[in-house]
C-alpha cells in the first residue's frame, strides 16, 4: 500500500468518524481501522478483500448515505483520492434547539470546530516515535562502507510488528533484527544503483502513524586511474611521477602522500630515495579505491670515468715501497683510482682524525695524513675510495664493554659478551653508528671521493647465537636505515656511498642481513666480494670455482646485475689477487675483469691484503680523472 494512499485513509477516517455513521458501514470503517493500525495493514490481500465489501455495499446499500460512503472508500483504496467527494448527510427530523439567535449558531459551529480539533491534535500527539537513523540523503555507499551499513530504530520485537520496512518497493520486515534496544536492518547484495528505504510505524490514535525514508546510492565501480610510465631518474635526485585520474572528486595519493588534481590531471615530485616502486591510490567519494604500483627506474650517479681501483692499507700507503709501486700502477695507466683503509679490521683510524672518542680509546692512530693523500691522488687524476670497516671491531667493542655500555656492542643470549672477531659492534646501537658516521664525515670533509663501507652486517653464523641490544625491526632493515643515515650525512661533501657485500648475499641474504636491493637503494655502488677462493665446489654450477675464476666471477655478477638494476646503485665488484688454495697470477687476475666486463660490469676494486699487485694482470686502459673529484672541506 503506497504512503500517499495510507495517509489518505487516515485524513478521510477522521472526516467520516465526526459524522453520524449509518449502521451498515460500521464494520467496513473497522476493518479499516485494525488494517490502519495492525500488522494484517502490510498484506496487500486484506486492503484488496476490504475493497470487496466496499464495493458491494455500494452497490447494495440500503440508503445513499451508506452507498456513498462504501464508495469513496472503495475509491481511497484503489488511490483515486482526487475522486473523492463525502455524500452530504441527510436532513434528520429534530427538534429545534431553543438557541436560535446568531450567537447560538456561532457557538454550534465552534463545538463542531473544537470537537474536530480535538480529536486531530489527540491523533497527531499519538504518532509513535520513530527515532530512525541510517545514512545521510544522498549518501554514496561504496564497497567499504557497504558492509557495515545500517538502518535502526528505537524498540524491539514487539515493536517490529507495528512497522513495515520496505527495501526497493519490497518487504524487508523479516530481515530486521533486534540488538540492544534498536531494531536493525544490514542489507546485503545491494547492486550498484540507486535505492530508497522507508519504515512506517502504525499504532497511533486512529491510525496515526510514523514515516521515515532513507535515499542513497550504492557506487561499486572505482575510479579510471593512468600512471604515466615509465617512472625513470637520476640518483639522489627529485623524482616527479604524474598521470591522470577519471573521476574529479576523487582523492590520490602518492607513496602515501596527497596530491592536487587539475582538470583530472595530478603530478606529484618525491624527495630521494625511492623505493622500487611507487604505489599511487585513486580514492573516490563512494570508498571506492584503485591501486597502481609503478616500477620506478634510478640512474646511479656515474664518476666520469670507470673506476678501475687497488687496496691499499694504511701501512701501505705510509710505506715508501708499496706507495712508489702504486704510483707506477697509476703512471702506466692500468689504476685510476685507489682504495685506501680508513678504519681497517682492527678498529684502527690510520689517517688519525681529531674524534674524541677514537682518541680515548685509542683507536685513533696519525699512521698516514689523508688531505696529503687525497691531494697527491688528485693531482694524479686519481679517485680515492676511504673504506672504512664498521662494526668488526675489537677496539671499540673491548672498551665499550670494559666501560659498561654493553648495549653498543654483540652479546649472546644470555647477555655475555660475542666473542666472534675478538669483538663485534652492536649495529642496532645508535651511539655505535655516530661513532661510525662521524668518521665518515671527517674522511669526506678531507677530500675523499666515496666512502667504501665493509662488514656493513651482521656476524655471520646462526643468528640465534647472537643479541643485538635495541633492536626493533629486522636485523637487515637497521643496516639499511643505518647507510641512509650516513648518505645524508655526506651529502653536503658530494661524497658517494658504497658498501661492500657478501657474495652470497644475492641468494642468501638473511645469512649476514644483507638485503641487496634495500641496501642498493641507499648508495652510489654496491661491492660484492666475489672471490673465486671464497666460493664451494658445485656454487652456481661451476665445479671448482677457485680454478675457474672467470666462471663463477660472472656467474655471481649476473645475480647482482639483477638485484640493484634500477635501483640507483651500479655494481664495482672485489676480485681477487692472492692466493688462497690457488696460485693467483696475472691471467687468473685478467680472467676476472674480463668476465666482469662480458656482462657489462666495466668497474672493479682489486683486493691484496698486502698491497701488493702484478702489473701484467692490468690493461693500459684507466683513464685519469680531468674533473669530478671532491675537494676538501674548507
Amino acid at each position: 500500500m503506497p504512503v500517499s494512499t495510507v495517509e489518505a485513509l487516515e485524513r478521510w477516517l477522521v472526516e467520516v468518524e465526526l459524522e453520524d455513521l449509518p449502521a451498515e458501514t460500521e464494520p467496513l470503517i473497522e476493518r479499516l481501522r485494525e488494517l490502519l493500525a495492525g500488522p494484517d495493514g502490510d498484506d496487500p490481500r486484506r486492503w484488496a478483500e476490504l475493497e470487496r465489501r466496499a464495493r458491494r455495499l455500494a452497490r447494495d446499500g440500503d440508503s445513499a448515505r451508506a452507498r456513498g460512503i462504501a464508495r469513496a472508500l472503495e475509491h481511497l483504496i484503489a488511490g483515486h483520492e482526487s475522486a473523492i467527494v463525502l455524500p452530504a448527510k441527510p436532513a434528520v427530523p429534530r427538534r429545534e434547539p431553543r438557541i436560535t439567535t446568531r450567537t447560538g449558531a456561532i457557538i454550534g459551529v465552534a463545538a463542531v470546530i473544537a470537537l474536530a480539533g480535538g480529536v486531530a491534535a489527540a491523533r497527531a500527539l499519538s504518532v509513535p516515535k520513530l527515532d530512525a537513523t541510517g545514512p545521510a540523503a544522498g549518501a554514496q555507499i561504496g564497497p567499504t562502507l557497504l558492509p557495515a551499513t545500517d538502518f535502526t530504530t528505537a524498540g524491539d520485537t514487539k515493536t517490529l510488528r507495528h512497522q513495515v520496512w520496505m527495501l526497493d518497493g519490497k518487504d524487508v520486515t523479516r530481515w530486521v533484527r533486534a540488538k540492544n534496544g534498536r531494531l536493525v536492518l544490514r542489507p546485503t547484495n545491494l547492486a550498484q544503483g540507486a535505492h530508497e528505504l522507508s519504515i512506517v510505524e502504525r499504532g497511533g490514535f486512529l491510525g496515526a502513524s510514523a514515516h521515515a525514508r532513507f535515499d542513497f546510492t550504492v557506487d561499486l565501480t572505482a575510479p579510471d586511474l593512468a600512471v604515466t610510465t615509465p617512472i625513470r631518474g637520476r640518483a639522489w635526485t627529485p623524482l616527479t611521477v604524474r598521470g591522470t585520474v577519471g573521476d574529479p572528486r576523487a582523492t590520490v595519493t602518492v607513496a602515501n602522500q596527497a596530491v592536487p588534481i587539475t582538470n583530472g590531471h595530478w603530478s606529484v615530485t618525491l624527495q630521494p630515495p625511492v623505493g622500487a616502486h611507487v604505489p599511487v591510490v585513486a580514492t573516490d567519494m563512494a570508498g571506492n579505491r584503485t591501486v597502481a604500483v609503478a616500477p620506478v627506474s634510478i640512474v646511479p650517479r656515474m664518476p666520469s670515468a670507470a673506476v678501475h681501483a687497488v687496496h691499499v692499507t694504511a701501512d701501505g700507503w705510509a710505506n715508501p715501497e708499496i706507495h712508489a709501486a702504486i704510483r707506477a700502477l697509476i703512471r702506466s695507466h692500468r689504476v685510476n683510482s685507489v682504495e685506501l683503509d680508513l678504519k681497517d679490521e682492527s678498529g684502527v683510524i690510520g689517517f688519525g682524525p681529531n674524534i674524541a672518542w677514537a682518541r680515548t680509546i685509542g683507536a685513533s692512530k696519525p699512521i698516514y695524513s689523508l688531505p696529503n693523500a687525497v691531494s697527491e691522488l688528485h693531482h694524479l687524476g686519481v679517485r680515492v675510495i676511504g673504506r672504512l670497516v664498521c662494526f668488526r671491531d675489537p677496539i671499540a667493542a673491548a672498551a665499550a664493554w670494559d666501560r659498561g655500555a654493553k648495549s653498543n656492542v654483540v652479546q649472546t643470549p644470555t647477555g655475555a659478551q660475542y666473542s666472534g672477531y675478538s669483538g663485534y659492534l652492536n649495529f642496532a646501537s645508535p651511539a655505535v653508528q655516530r661513532y661510525l658516521i662521524s668518521i665518515a664525515v671527517a674522511a669526506s670533509r678531507a677530500g675523499v671521493d666515496d666512502i667504501l663501507y665493509d662488514y656493513v652486517r651482521r656476524p655471520d653464523g646462526p643468528i640465534d647465537t647472537m643479541a643485538f641490544p635495541g633492536l626493533h625491526g629486522s636485523a637487515a632493515q637497521a643496516i639499511v636505515n643505518f647507510l641512509r643515515d650516513t648518505h645524508v650525512a655526506i651529502a653536503p661533501y658530494g661524497t658517494y656511498l658504497g658498501v661492500s657485500v657478501f657474495g652470497i648475499a644475492a641468494t642468501r641474504p638473511d645469512q649476514v642481513a644483507q638485503n641487496i636491493p634495500d641496501m642498493a637503494r641507499e648508495v652510489d655502488f654496491v661491492s660484492p666480494m666475489v672471490y673465486p677462493s671464497h666460493w664451494n665446489p658445485g656454487e652456481y654450477d661451476v665445479a671448482d670455482p677457485n680454478a675457474q675464476p672467470g666462471l663463477i666471477v660472472k656467474r655471481s655478477l649476473v645475480d647482482f646485475r639483477t638485484q640493484v638494476a634500477g635501483t640507483g646503485a651500479r655494481l664495482m665488484p672485489w676480485l681477487q689477487a692472492f692466493n688462497l688454495g690457488f696460485h693467483y697470477g696475472p691471467k687468473q687476475v685478467r680472467d676476472q675483469i674480463d668476465a666482469a666486463k662480458s656482462i657489462g660490469i666495466n668497474e672493479f676494486l682489486l683486493w691484496n691484503p698486502d698491497a701488493s699487485y702484478d702489473a701484467r694482470g692490468l690493461a693500459r686502459n684507466a683513464k685519469r680523472y680531468k674533473a669530478g673529484l671532491a675537494a676538501p672541506a674548507k
